[in-house]
């Protein structure tokens, strides 16, 4: 097509505005018989601030967290169960939003519950300090050895997402679990400036010694203590 035939068919289209309920830009051909509206983009009410942003799909190439992410895909659309729909969205986290899960707090937890499969999109690691595990089934991404060793040792099972899906593919009988976000190092971290009143928001200091941090703020005798 050459450019001054070009230049007639976009002089051919006129811009509509749709000022009703919807605020979509719409391009209508004035030709005869040419009754294809196309919608060119979307009029933000915010100015142009970007809408809802979150996870689609996860960020690593694992290929057998893909492989699950399309196994959890499949089963929320055919089923509609909202167990499955969240556990497709814990699959899409980053590791800092699937914190691990202690062997002590998944005994609790599921405490009163032995008959039911403990669920967790992240690892089950060990906790020396529990002496007694009971016979449990767990599905988890991962478990560290230990993790693993003691729960098969006590006659539980540490199951796949692909194997709890086959037993139970609208999460019946399940417990959906994940561990603390805020148990981590850095969390310690925010908050209110350190030594500042009543705030209990830990230092970066370089060592815990006589000569560091000791003074203001840290006894009554020197302005004020936190």
């Amino acid at each position: 097509m050459g450019l001054k035939a070009l230049l007639g068919r976009f002089s051919a289209l006129k811009i509509q505005h749709c000022s009703h309920s919807t605020s979509n830009f719409f391009v209508t051909s004035t030709r005869a018989g040419a009754g294809v509206t196309v919608a060119m983009g979307i009029d933000l009410v915010a100015g142009g601030k970007s809408k809802t942003t979150k996870r689609t799909a996860p960020k690593s190439n694992d290929i057998y967290l893909k492989l699950l992410v399309k196994l959890y895909r499949f089963l929320v659309r055919r089923t509609g169960s909202r167990f499955n729909a969240v556990v497709l969205k814990r699959l899409f986290m980053s590791r800092v939003n699937r914190p691990p899960l202690p062997l002590s707090r998944l005994i609790r937890l599921m405490n009163g519950k032995e008959d039911k499969i403990a669920v967790l999109v992240g690892s089950v690691t060990d906790h020396i300090r529990v002496h007694e595990v009971p016979a449990l089934k767990v599905t988890a991404l991962r478990f560290t050895e230990t993790a693993r060793a003691r729960i098969e040792k006590a006659g539980g099972e540490c199951l796949t997402f692909d194997q709890l899906a086959l037993m139970a593919p609208l999460g019946q009988n399940t417990v959906l679990l994940r561990g603390s976000r805020n148990a981590r190092e850095a969390v310690k971290h925010f908050g209110p400036a350190p030594g500042v009143p009543h705030s209990h928001t830990k230092p970066y200091v370089r060592a815990k010694g006589r000569k560091f941090e000791r003074a203001r703020g840290r006894r009554n005798s020197k302005g004020f203590r936190v």
